[in-house]
């Protein structure tokens, strides 16, 4: 069995069904058949250099997915992850009710499906150049990241004030997505009511009593909410943390996820700004040396599996982690199986499965959230701000204690 699809050693308390793509859910709908074919039109809008084959096969997938068409397979001679891939397509042939589209899926395989199937269209594996580079470099040129790491690294009254600065500042610099406008363009301004769920003191009487072990951070965006996260890095660090294992994307993925290629990019554009980025940029490379810091690409991360699916000893690495930080909305749809479930429904409780101390940080673009405090706020958001689960507004910072033994 591939590593990738072994079964779960424990499945999750709530298995409600899968979002898919059809008109049962119209925000995945419209991403399938709107703004991924939007994104897909933009990176060959800013390629324009592209051989002439690449173009016509990238614009092919836009247009499919924009259709609807049936979802193909990978070139198996191509894709060292085809099989997979291929065994997650097949599961999806047979819960199609008829052929399997790219408008009757699921849709977190559809989603990561397609973002794996523009990695093909353009031969990243043959070229190493990212399709979404030119994305990346204009927030890198902005002024709006420097700015915000100037103000993240202000100094506070102490380690624990600290800590929860740092963990709120990660926490809005994921709004910062550069494959979703809607969150990006709010910046990382907020409003006294955008925080849903504020957790930061049982995070911190947590960290206090529990001071061994790796802290473990699966990231989500490039750029400004990288840049918010190796602060926070720092700041664990700082603090006393043995290591921190940062997991990021094995390919470009979902426009800005950050890969290995955009954690050093980001490290030498700080060491050229100069000052305190400069220093922070120091700081991380010295426990990169060490080894207190690793930076750790995972396919399991691209993949369209859920969180309860992790490959055994991945599952293993991270139940044995002092904190699992899951960064991001992607990720938070793998921690739920990107269903619906009540927005009230206890975060210990959805999450229990796995055995790690997890603490869930994500502004909201998709519909599923729990963690609510009373069915009553999510009914009077509905009512006051109908799209509030999906404009990127709001934010969690969500912590769920070890669930049991450690396995």
């Amino acid at each position: 069995m591939s590593a990738l699809r072994q079964p779960p050693r424990e499945k999750p308390p709530m298995l409600l069904p899968p979002i898919r793509t059809d008109h049962s859910n119209a925000f995945a709908h419209n991403t399938m058949r709107v703004r991924l074919p939007a994104i897909i039109d933009e990176v060959l809008a800013r390629n324009p250099d592209y051989p002439a084959a690449i173009q016509r096969r990238a614009q092919a997938l836009s247009e499919e997915i924009a259709s609807g068409a049936p979802i193909p397979a990978l070139d198996s001679a191509a894709a060292p992850d085809f099989r997979q891939w291929e065994a997650a397509r097949q599961r999806q042939r047979q819960l199609a009710s008829g052929d399997l589209t790219w408008h009757n899926a699921e849709w977190f395989f559809a989603e990561t499906y397609a973002y794996r199937c523009l990695v093909a269209a353009v031969r990243w594996r043959e070229n190493g150049r990212d399709p979404f580079l030119p994305h990346k470099r204009e927030e890198l040129q902005g002024a709006a990241l420097w700015q915000l790491l100037e103000t993240a690294g202000a100094p506070a009254a102490d380690g624990q004030a600290e800590l929860a600065r740092a963990v709120e500042f990660a926490l809005w610099g994921n709004r910062i997505d550069l494959s979703y406008a809607a969150a990006k363009d709010r910046g990382t301004a907020i409003s006294r009511d955008d925080l849903l769920v504020d957790d930061r003191a049982d995070l911190l009487a947590y960290m206090t009593a529990h001071t061994e072990g790796a802290v473990i951070i699966v990231a989500d965006n490039a750029g400004s909410e990288l840049a918010m996260d190796l602060a926070l890095i720092d700041c664990l660090l700082r603090g006393g943390a043995e290591r921190v294992m940062l997991y990021l994307k094995v390919h470009p993925t979902f426009v800005s996820d950050a890969t290995p290629v955009d954690f050093w990019q980001l490290l030498t554009a700080m060491a050229a700004r100069g000052g305190n980025a400069a220093a922070l940029a120091g700081r991380l490379r010295a426990a990169w040396g060490l080894e207190r810091l690793r930076v750790l690409p995972h396919p399991f991360w691209n993949s369209s599996d859920f969180l309860w699916q992790l490959p055994l000893e991945l599952r293993r690495h991270l139940n044995r982690a002092r904190l699992v930080i899951i960064k991001g909305d992607a990720n938070y749809r793998r921690a739920l199986g990107d269903c619906i479930p009540p927005a009230h429904t206890a975060t210990a409780a959805a999450l229990s499965y796995l055995d790690a101390p997890l603490l869930c940080l994500r502004t909201l673009k998709s519909d599923p959230v729990i963690g609510l405090p009373s069915a009553a706020l999510a009914a009077q958001l509905d009512q006051r701000e109908p799209d509030w689960r999906v404009n990127g507004k709001y934010g969690l910072i969500q912590f769920k204690a070890r669930s049991s033994k450690s396995q």
